[in-house]
């Protein structure tokens, strides 16, 4: 994004300010909900259509609002009209910006603009002046726009805007816009983002190989280290040291030394195995990490636990249709906590399960997603969960809010519950739940559930710079794959809807949910079956990370999603304006660098064959990686694949071999930071070169 280095800081962090103080809501809205779907009859009152704010209680309370001032007057009237139903505009969370206490109207557009500049765009980029020359003599009863240090009225009294501010330039300096960032105020309808830069999509991303083998999951060592833990689907877990970006160097693995092998323990199939590895936040003195993996009791003694299709749930294990030669809950779900030598934390471990966190017996083979998050500023266990399988959820596991299929779980595996209050609480294991889980709110909840309505969310992430910002990827049934921003009691739809579709699925012994008894909240991002780049059609979606490397600046701040099985299908998902939560994605073309330190195998003559995409990972150095059953690739600079990137200013130089390790003291926090090092030793060798008279050979 073009502009000064001061707004690049300083807008964020005020908008950050804003979704920190609500993290329970969702970035589009200021009224602390998530949005709702007016369809394309639009709300009764405000008109809004598609994706909005407001439902339509919310919607007849402005209208009631908006008689209650009593406004008559024929021109001033549809303007505040428009500014009261900006609450129901998708992008209010910006247009209601503040930094303290909640404004009462958004911020209205008062700019000034170039002799080139049409009427419309006058009238519509100066709505803060207009406004006042139209209404400040009109009565306005309840007027948000008397303060009431400066109202010469009574409270409930017609009070016009001109009794309180004295001009328009005093009115508009308290509720108006200043010219430089126009994109994020109010003209008078649904606000209209111009392009910017950072919406640009990369030219294609480019890829080193580091390794040959198949890996699940991939974790940073919390030591801050340029070391990794790598797992795959059988069972095994490796310590790794990744290679300095450009050093040339491959993954340094000893994969007949896994740091722990519990084989023996995990049952292995196409939708079975180990599926999450997670670090404690304090891992450096306590050692304590977890492991999320499906077992069969048939095969191991300690697979064990309640079935999730129970009584409590309204259903029948012995009428739940049987899937793969499997019987009802044969196969669990299970995250068990292990530790290390903390003398160590890295060599010596103990192979043995310290506790059973949680246990739940399945009723199919299929979705159960089972990655596990520790928060980054709450510190709980995230622990995402499928509907458990067969065609569309028809036992309707995941609205059933008694039911943990289907769900986001949040866990407190710090403050462990004696026995007695596991079987009091009828907890699923060795943990305790957050007092501010979204039960405290619904008590209709089951008490770990943070969010409802997946199918089977495969591979969420936190942003490394907006904590707040929590997506999940959802695996779709026939039409549509998802990305959905996760926020506390939120409800994704599923299976009344298969991303922006209602969904009726085949049969429903479990019974149904109406459309109309939810407020679902609708992805950010996705992709449908049908696209026309997609002749091959989907498997279904992995989700990525944010990107928050300096090896490529064109991806900085953009989120990384793929196909599973697509041919290795990459989608970049840009947000615009920042941390508004409108995002747009378009699929980008990808490469294998010709200097990669393992040659990729190719797929045809540029396009190297990555086979199933499995998850993305991120290390300390922030880098971002592929995960696939062709080995582990790194996204590095656009330029050794001959892309074009318009804010790579250089070519990166390859380390020295014994670079140290990075640690979170020494890595670059942002992209900022490095440009601005870059910047001074640029302005340095030009004054350099000025200063001796060098300024012609320039």
């Amino acid at each position: 994004m073009r502009g000064s280095l001061a707004m690049k800081i300083v807008v964020p962090s005020f908008l950050l300010s804003l979704l920190v103080c609500y993290s329970a809501s969702y970035p589009l809205c200021t009224d602390l909900r998530a949005p709702f779907n007016a369809g394309n009859a639009g709300l009764a009152f405000c008109r809004y259509n598609g994706s909005v704010c407001c439902d339509s209680a919310q919607d007849l309370r402005l209208q009631k609002q908006f008689k209650a001032m009593n406004v008559s007057d024929p021109g001033c009237a549809p303007l505040l009209k428009s500014i009261l139903c900006a609450r129901c505009d998708p992008f209010s969370a910006e247009l209601y910006r503040v930094e303290q206490a909640p404004r009462a109207i958004p911020v209205l557009c008062n700019s000034s603009v170039s002799a080139n500049s049409t009427w419309f765009q006058l009238y519509m980029l100066d709505f803060c002046s207009n406004f006042w020359d139209k209404c400040r003599n009109t009565s306005i009863l309840n007027s948000p726009f008397a303060f009431k240090s400066k109202a010469k009225t009574t409270a409930g009294s017609g009070s016009k805007i001109s009794d309180s501010w004295s001009s328009a330039a005093e009115f508009c300096n308290e509720f108006g816009q200043a010219s430089d960032n126009i994109s994020v105020c109010f003209s008078g309808g649904p606000v209209k983002l111009r392009s910017a830069e950072n919406s640009s999509t990369p030219s294609g991303i480019c890829l080193e190989k580091l390794g040959n083998g198949s890996y699940l999951n991939m974790v940073a060592h919390p030591d801050g280290s340029n070391r990794v833990f790598l797992s795959n689907q059988p069972g095994k877990i490796w310590l790794a040291t990744i290679p300095a970006q450009g050093s040339g160097e491959i993954l340094g693995i000893d994969e007949s030394s896994p740091f722990l092998d519990l084989t023996d323990q995990v049952h292995f199939e196409s939708e079975l195995g180990m599926m999450g590895l997670a670090f404690h936040p304090n891992y450096q003195n306590n050692g304590r990490f977890f492991v999320s993996f499906n077992c069969d009791r048939a095969k191991w003694s300690d697979c064990s636990g309640r079935c999730s299709c129970n009584s409590d749930v309204g259903c029948d294990p012995s009428r739940i249709g049987l899937d793969n030669g499997a019987y009802p809950c044969q196969h669990h779900s299970v995250i068990s906590e292990f530790t290390t030598n903390q003398s160590s934390l890295g060599g010596d471990i103990n192979p043995n399960e310290v506790r059973r966190i949680f246990t739940m017996g399945l009723p199919f083979t299929a979705h159960h997603g089972g990655q596990i998050l520790f928060g980054p500023k709450d510190g709980y266990l995230y622990f995402m969960m499928g509907d458990g399988g067969s065609i569309g959820d028809p036992y309707n596991f995941s609205q059933n809010k008694k039911s943990l299929l289907g769900k986001i779980m949040r866990l407190d595996v710090d403050n462990l519950p004696n026995s007695t209050t596991i079987s009091e609480s009828k907890l699923w294991g060795n943990y305790s739940v957050p007092k501010d889980n979204p039960f405290s709110i619904d008590k209709e909840l089951e008490p770990e559930i943070w969010a409802l309505g997946f199918r089977n969310p495969w591979r969420c992430s936190f942003d490394l710079e907006r904590p707040s910002y929590f997506l999940c990827a959802d695996v779709g049934q026939d039409l549509y794959e998802e990305v959905d921003m996760v926020t506390k009691g939120g409800n994704y739809g599923w299976r009344i809807y298969e991303g922006l579709y209602l969904y009726h699925p085949p049969q429903s012994p479990g019974g149904n949910t109406s459309a109309s008894s939810i407020k679902p909240i609708f992805p950010v991002m996705g992709y449908n079956h049908s696209q026309p780049q997609n002749p091959q059609g989907s498997a279904s979606i992995t989700g990525g990370y944010f990107y928050r490397s300096t090896a490529d600046p064109c991806l900085y701040g953009s989120y990384l999603y793929a196909d599973l099985y697509g041919g290795g299908r990459i989608w970049v998902g840009m947000e615009n304006p920042e941390n508004s939560g409108n995002f747009t994605s378009a699929q980008v073309p990808y490469s294998c660098a010709k200097d990669t330190p393992i040659q990729c195998d190719a797929e045809n003559e540029s396009l190297p064959a990555l086979g199933a995409i499995f998850s993305f990972g991120q290390d300390n150095s922030k880098d971002t990686f592929l995960l696939t059953s062709s080995g582990l690739y790194r996204i590095v600079s656009p330029s050794r694949c001959n892309y074009a990137c318009s804010k790579e200013t250089m070519t990166p130089r390859s380390p020295p071999a014994s670079a140290p390790s990075p640690s979170p003291s020494t890595s670059m926090a942002t992209p900022w930071r490095h440009r601005g090092l870059e910047f001074l030793l640029l302005s340095l060798i030009l004054s350099y070169m000025l200063l001796f008279g060098f300024c012609c050979e320039l």
